[in-house]
């Protein structure tokens, strides 16, 4: 009897829950994400949903099935991580007709003077604070992960 009441002591450790902080996303969580966003796209054809906030930086799923602004974020960078479908993303340049939104984010109708990336699922994206950036999704869907860290 001891003996196994020291083996389940010896064993607890091992069954610690995570870290506080700690998250695994899974391709099943997103997909089962992604479809809800689908069903929710507004007007402006996007959808989003906050996933978790840790300290300086917080976490999203976009789905967008339309063009998204111009916009610059002047206090926080974005790293995206394309799950699914294909979009050019504008990045650079000067924001036309820009437009204060919110606190520290500027929005705009369109980008002159950026450079086009082609972005397909795998791919990801460090877009630093202050840098003009546009998504251009023609035809067809486009979901990404997004990590916004603030501070820049």
């Amino acid at each position: 009897m001891k003996i196994r009441i020291f083996a389940l002591l010896c064993a607890m450790p091992l069954m610690a829950a995570d870290p506080a902080g700690f998250v695994v996303w899974t391709q099943t969580d997103f997909k089962g994400i992604e479809k809800k966003l689908a069903a929710k796209v507004d007007g402006a054809h996007f959808a989003s949903q906050q996933l978790e906030k840790f300290g300086n930086h917080y976490t999203m799923l976009a789905h967008r099935q339309g063009d998204g602004s111009a916009e610059l974020h002047e206090t926080e960078a974005d790293l995206l991580v394309i799950e699914s479908g294909t979009a050019k993303l504008i990045v650079g340049g000067k924001i036309v007709n820009p437009k204060t939104s919110a606190l520290h984010e500027i929005r705009g109708s369109l980008i002159s003077g950026g450079t086009e990336k082609s972005l397909s699922a795998g791919d990801i994206v460090h877009i630093p604070a202050r840098t003009a950036h546009q998504l251009l999704v023609s035809g067809g869907q486009f979901t990404y992960f997004v990590m916004k860290v603030s501070g820049q």
